[in-house]
Parts: C-alpha cells; structure tokens; sequence
C-alpha cells in the first residue's frame, strides 16, 4: 500500500459524495463563491469543513472562535455542529463579505453565529479583556498576522481545546527551496513557532491546504 495518496479532483468528489451531505444553505454558500472568480480560494474546502464538523462532535465543544469569515460557509458548517446550545463567534473586517455571510445564516434559521465585524486584532484584544473562554478555535485569516492571532488564541483557549489553523502547507510551497516569496516564508515561520511552542501538542493534517491542529496542554 502507498504511504501517500495522491488527492485528485475525482477521488475528492467521491470522498465528498460518500461523506454526509451539505446542507442546501451550504451549496448555496459553495455556488455563489464560485461567482466570485479568484476570491472562491477564500473558502475553506468541503473535506475541510466536514472534518470540522466530526472534530466539533467527538470534543464536545460548545464555544468556538473563528478568526476570518469570508462568506460564511466555515461559520456555518461548524455551527451546524454545535449542539443546541452551542455559540460561534466570527470575526472578519470585511463589511460586504460579513453581510454576505449575514444574510445565509438567516437563510439557514441558525442563530448560534454573532459575527464581529472590524479589524480581528482588535476583537481578540476585546475578547481577552472580557476573559471569553472558548473550545474551539479556528485561524484561518491574512497570513501577516498568523502568529500574532495564534498567540492570542492560547490566551482565549481552556485547557485541553483545540486550536486549528488552516493553509499551513500553502499548496505545497513551504517545501519548495526555491521559492522565496514573502508570504510562503511567512507560513514557514509561523509553522516553525507553532513546532517549537510547548505549550501544545501539535499536528499537521493534510487536508485541503493543510490544517494544523494544536491542543493546549
């Protein structure tokens, strides 16, 4: 058997077509990205969402955190998890997007997403100062301020919670010497933070672009 498989267009679509189905508010989601040219890439993938979702079940969480919204699609996949009694609070600064968002949530009836909209840095500090607590936190935002997101996410984060950060692989680039751009190196160092953080138990999936998981200890 190989180590690795390689993840092609048609193996994903029957993963996604052998897993449980999205919800039509979902799909809607997933269609109208798709008419916004290269900004889709902005989305979280399926396979992404729906291991959130097994992730959100199998730990219980009922709080969840998510730095970067775009459309609402990750939001939403998640909330669909939460128990009834469940809450997800989404920061993102982008006013068209986050009204975008806005109006799928209503659409979907799901009341457990309050959406934050204004510069995430901000919010994270406002949500220190207040001593939120959560679960579950998901990073997933401009690449320039992963590590400062992260380090505040462990202050936000109880014990034995998860934080996961998505894009950590960046297509495949951070293992590419030749490439030296700026946002490729950004990505490289803050997986270097991550691996030298012991305050975490940590592990990269390869899942869309790559998920890091980290568990505070």
């Amino acid at each position: 058997m190989p180590k690795n498989l390689n993840l092609t267009d048609n193996l994903e679509q029957y993963i996604i077509n052998h897993s449980d189905d999205l919800t039509e508010i979902q799909k809607e989601i997933i269609n109208y990205n798709k008419s916004l040219g290269d900004q889709k890439k902005l989305q979280i993938s399926i396979s992404q969402a729906q291991f959130l979702q097994s992730l959100i079940k199998i730990s219980n969480t009922k709080k969840i955190l998510e730095i970067g919204s775009f459309t609402g699609f990750s939001a939403l996949s998640m909330a669909l998890a939460l128990p009834p009694d469940g809450q997800l609070i989404s920061l993102d600064k982008n006013h068209e997007y986050s009204e975008k968002a806005k109006k799928f949530y209503e659409k979907a009836n799901n009341k457990k997403i309050k959406q934050i909209v204004k510069p995430a840095l901000e919010s994270l500090n406002d949500l220190q100062v207040s001593s939120e607590i959560f679960d579950l936190i998901f990073i997933d935002a401009d690449k320039e301020n992963y590590i400062k997101y992260y380090n505040f996410s462990m202050n936000l984060i109880t014990q034995g919670g998860i934080i996961i950060i998505d894009n950590v692989l960046w297509h495949g680039e951070v293992v590419d010497k030749s490439n030296d751009d700026k946002l490729t190196n950004i990505i490289r160092d803050f997986n270097k933070h991550i691996k030298n953080d012991i305050r975490v138990t940590k592990n990269i999936i390869p899942v869309g672009d790559g998920l890091t998981i980290c568990i505070k200890k």
